[in-house]
């Protein structure tokens, strides 16, 4: 990149970051806002009452000084006009000096202004008359008559009687205030007469005003900023330590507390939060000591079950292999006893295992396994009830066969459980396996098109002792336990359990494993689509 581009692409970056970390600032600080807002808003505020104010006192400086210049003309007119009149009558004889008479009255009348900033005078001949004598036009030193406006010599001219005033820019570049009026001269005509005033020390005097207008209305926004971030500081510090307190109650610490100062909303608040985290404390202690004592009582009822059960086993088994010397109704209950049985020795495994999930005593066994073979020796013990039911296992393994470091005893019982789930509700249709894996993890998934659940069935799909149809009966011997140990062995794995499913079309479980412990889980190689077709290679019939 050129030199010119990276200078340029620079100041671009770092406004780039600078509008990040405002608004950053912005979303997370609630001091930050409301003093922004509050200075923003003030700012508006005193801009409109500090142009409002600037505009008054702008317009009646310079009324005061249009009232001012236009009284000194009216006195300067008076004054040349009784001049005129009594130099003329004097003169009987009629010979005036007219040249004289104008210096005499251009001096007189520019030692007569008091009003400051007078700078110029003129006194013009009114062109389109006749008349017996002519006075010379006169024009002071520094005044140009090319300020003069047509408009302005126009109106002056009619001779209404009245001082009119217009306002132009001088040479020197300030402004400036032009007073004109008609003055008749006896036996000379009328004259055009004009004094020029200075406005530049009513500017100046402006300008200050408006400075200093400036300066208090802006020290006045720091103010009510300095202030609102003040009193917000005083009301959000409060706020700020109940969040504080409020997350590290949310993260367990229930004896978290706030202290409690005063009387004001804030001690109020503290006072509300305190009493509900001590009610949330004595709730959850409660909970969790009746969980605790349920687990055990699950956990010592499991372990004193299998005592007398394992001597109704043996005698079971004793009576189910003597069936044969039976009576057809007493052999028929020698075997109900036995798949029974065997029932409830499957029943009492699984709510051991989900008790010590529940107390947090579950060890991890891991090595290296092969997920494919893992996939495909189960789909061979599961195939013999697969084909009672009608269906086929189908297992696709694109990726080839990897492996990954996985407990195989919890493994190969999440898939049976799973398979077990997809041959009971089948429906005889061909069931599929998907094996795959990717840089960070590896994927399974489960396919039936079988009856499959509504969302609303699929939310519980997971839950202990669900049963989308209460109706339907179990043909394989599941205990209600097997999708929620599935789902706890999964995350056990740092991994995860997911179901897709709908009515009519089947259901699809996806199982994703990182390929090493520890390590990010990432993206699931295989995805839950709508149907899986099979591919034309890597695929093994169980």
């Amino acid at each position: 990149m050129p030199a010119a581009e990276t200078s340029a692409s620079l100041p671009a970056m770092q406004w780039r970051m600078l509008r990040g970390a405002v608004l950053s600032t912005w979303r997370s600080s609630l001091q930050f806002r409301t003093v922004a807002i509050t200075v923003v808003l003030s700012g508006l505020a005193v801009m409109v009452i500090g142009t409002y104010m600037s505009t008054v006192i702008a317009g009646n400086l310079f009324n005061s000084r249009k009232d001012q210049v236009e009284a000194e003309h009216a006195r300067a007119t008076l004054l040349a006009q009784d001049y005129f009149a009594s130099a003329l009558a004097a003169d009987e004889a009629g010979r005036v000096d007219f040249d004289e008479l104008s210096r005499d009255v251009r001096n007189r009348i520019l030692s007569s202004t008091t009003s400051p900033g007078s700078t110029g005078f003129a006194m013009l001949r009114a062109p389109g008359q006749s008349t017996q004598f002519t006075m010379p036009s006169t024009v002071s030193r520094g005044f140009e008559s090319s300020i003069l406006s047509r408009d302005l010599r126009s109106v002056v001219r009619q001779d209404t009687g009245r001082v009119y005033l217009q306002s132009v820019e001088l040479p020197e570049g300030t402004p400036g205030l032009i007073a004109g009026s008609l003055v008749t001269v006896p036996s000379a005509g009328g004259y055009e007469f004009y004094l020029i005033f200075d406005l530049g020390e009513t500017q100046r005097t402006l300008d200050s005003v408006q400075q200093t207008l400036v300066i208090g209305l802006a020290s006045l926004v720091l103010l009510i900023g300095g202030v609102t971030w003040i009193v917000v500081r005083l009301v959000v510090a409060p706020v700020r330590l109940a969040a504080a307190a409020s997350e590290r109650l949310a993260a367990g610490q229930l004896e978290e507390r706030i202290p409690e100062r005063g009387e004001d909303v804030i001690a109020t608040l503290a006072r509300s939060f305190n009493g509900m985290a001590d009610s949330l404390q004595q709730k959850i202690t409660r909970l969790a000591e009746v969980s605790r004592m349920q687990q055990r009582f699950v956990s010592d009822v499991s372990h004193e079950l299998r005592t007398p059960l394992t001597t109704i086993r043996l005698a079971g088994d004793v009576l189910y292999d003597q069936r044969a010397d039976f009576s057809p109704t007493t052999a028929r209950t020698a075997e109900l006893l036995h798949t029974q049985v065997q029932r409830f020795e499957l029943l009492l495994a699984d709510l051991l295992e989900i008790s010590r999930y529940d107390a947090g005593a579950v060890e991890i066994e891991l090595e290296p396994t092969n997920l494919v073979r893992l996939a495909e020796e189960v789909a061979e013990t599961m195939s013999p009830i697969a084909e009672e039911h009608g269906s086929d296992i189908t297992v696709v393994a694109p990726g080839g066969h990897v492996e990954a470091e996985l407990d195989p005893r919890r493994i190969r019982r999440i898939l049976r459980n799973l398979l077990g789930n997809a041959v009971e509700h089948g429906e005889g249709r061909p069931i599929v396996v998907t094996v795959d894996s990717n840089e960070t993890a590896i994927g399974l998934t489960v396919r039936d098109h079988g009856v499959g659940m509504s969302e609303a069935q699929l939310a519980r799909v997971f839950d202990r002792f669900w049963r989308a149809d209460p109706s339907r009966k179990r043909t394989i011997g599941g205990t209600g336990l097997g999708l929620a140990i599935a789902q706890e062995d999964a995350a056990l794995h740092g991994g995860q359990l997911d179901a897709w499913s709908r009515p009519g079309e089947g259901t699809c479980f996806r199982l994703t494993l990182p390929r090493h412990q520890g390590e990010p889980l990432g993206e699931s190689p295989v995805e839950l689509p709508e149907d899986i077709d099979l591919p034309e290679g890597g695929e093994t019939d169980a």
